[in-house]
């Protein structure tokens, strides 16, 4: 047990364990509801391809001639897909391959045009068409530069289609209405957690760092990392028309949640293994699962933005010859993670379940995060549906929203777990005036509880501290020499 800085944790009975949950999961739908409530985060605007086609041209080449509609930066990105129809009623499954033809152009406030690219971008994508077509992405730009885009798009390869087809164009960008209620919530999230940091570091003030229990410690670093998660940066992607903003959302999101992975492991494993965790052994293979997962998620955002700022039409999933090699190591990793996570957890409960201290933990923890983890899986699954494991791959934002509540549902959850967590490792009432007790020989035994008999203290060997403890333990001594 970590006396000199017990945990809150230590003093909750059964009844406020429930009532814990209880909050947690009331807060939590709280946000839900307000999301479900709040604004659709797509706004989308379809555009009929028979109405954009040039005269004479066939509607399997085109070309068509797109103009978006008004932009500000609160629609912060810009997406183009096509949506292809076959008319006709008994249809096999089929697939074909084509090339996709773009050129980009800017409207400038003053109304002039401007080439964003000399080039036109070409690119080959597959059609694959069943009951429906699967939509494709024509282009994606990751922050907005000018108010208006005029684009034209043509086809080369789909004239070898045996069937009738239907092109219908669809602008996707994110609603206003939603971009200010994002930037309320990630305010409001900040201060919270800012509020939550503050008082869980004075909390600890009067406790010095090596008195710290290893769960004490990691949230230390995880509530400063989820203040980064929810971006005190984010207004400057209003501000500043730069993809520098919503990288370092990016990036922020990446490492907060590889340190939360990382905390997982550290925990599990380290309740169970007292006194000196050594680098090498304790900290070392953790840091190399966790931080090639670190490294794949990142390597992937920062490929695709430098590749979008060159070429808007760009797309990792069909550009890069390796995505599919990527793609099986970062899924060994996971696969090793969650092995190691699981052995770890084994481990723990099958030696600590006769330890009542040890054991409590352990079954909080365990049971706090199986529930955000649920939770977890059912947003992805909403979010992505049953294509999440197979074609949505580090998928985009984009399109599969459909309300605010998927949006907020997953931030709030991750911050109000922080919460959770950092409301029940905080030290006691009590814990400073144990402390001293504990610090003095002269009240130790009178208050040491049956555990610590049984299983001893982690402070047994530390040195006294109370000047006014060991001049009364020498007095003692000198008057029994005396008898």
């Amino acid at each position: 047990m970590d006396l000199l800085a017990s945990m809150r944790l230590y003093t909750l009975s059964k009844r406020h364990f429930v009532l814990v949950f209880v909050v947690f999961l009331m807060c939590f739908g709280l946000t839900v509801f307000i999301g479900i409530a709040g604004p659709r985060i797509i706004a989308e605007q379809e555009h009929n391809g028979d109405k954009l086609l040039v005269k004479n041209h066939s509607i399997k080449t085109g070309p068509f001639n797109l103009v978006s509609p008004p932009l500000t930066t609160y629609n912060q990105q810009l997406w183009l897909t096509c949506l292809m129809q076959v008319e006709h009623t008994n249809v096999v499954a089929f697939q074909q391959h084509f090339e996709i033809n773009v050129e980009l152009k800017g409207v400038l406030q003053d109304a002039s045009v401007r080439h964003i690219s000399n080039n036109v971008h070409q690119k080959s994508r597959t059609l694959h068409c069943g009951a429906k077509c699967d939509e494709i992405i024509v282009l994606h730009l990751g922050y907005l530069n000018y108010t208006q885009y005029q684009i034209i798009v043509s086809f080369k390869g789909l004239e070898n289609v045996t069937y009738d087809i239907k092109v219908n164009f669809l602008w996707k960008m994110y609603n206003p209405t939603f971009s200010q209620v994002e930037i309320w919530f990630r305010f409001v999230f900040v201060v919270l957690t800012f509020m939550v940091t503050c008082m869980f570091a004075h909390s600890l003030r009067k406790f010095s760092m090596r008195d710290w229990g290893i769960e004490q410690k990691w949230m230390s670093i995880l509530l400063p990392l989820l203040l980064l998660y929810n971006d005190p940066f984010f207004p400057l992607s209003f501000l500043v028309n730069s993809w520098f903003p919503g990288m370092l959302d990016a990036f922020f999101q990446a490492l907060f949640l590889c340190s939360l992975l990382l905390f997982w492991l550290c925990v599990y494993h380290g309740i169970r293994v007292q006194g000196e965790r050594k680098c090498l052994t304790f900290y070392l293979p953790k840091l190399i699962i966790v931080g090639l997962l670190w490294l794949s998620a990142v390597t992937l955002g920062i490929w695709q933005t430098v590749n979008e700022l060159q070429d808007p039409t760009y797309q990792y999933k069909v550009d890069i010859a390796n995505f599919q090699g990527m793609k099986v190591f970062f899924l060994i990793i996971v696969a090793l993670y969650i092995l190691y996570l699981i052995f770890l957890i084994v481990r723990a409960c099958s030696e600590l379940k006769n330890m009542p201290y040890s054991d409590l933990r352990l079954k909080f923890l365990t049971a706090l995060t199986f529930v955000v983890l649920i939770i977890s899986m059912v947003i992805l699954y909403l979010r992505f549906g049953a294509k999440a494991l197979q074609d949505n791959f580090v998928a985009e934002l984009s399109t599969h929203y459909q309300n605010s509540a998927e949006f907020l549902s997953f931030y709030g959850l991750l911050n109000f777990y922080l919460y959770t967590l950092a409301f029940v490792y905080s030290p006691s009432k009590n814990a400073l005036y144990d402390s001293q007790l504990k610090d003095n020989p002269a009240f130790s035994m009178l208050n040491d509880s049956d555990d610590e008999v049984i299983y001893g203290s982690d402070y047994e060997e530390m040195p006294l501290q109370n000047g006014r403890a060991i001049k009364a333990t020498a007095k003692y001594q000198d008057e029994s020499d005396s008898d």
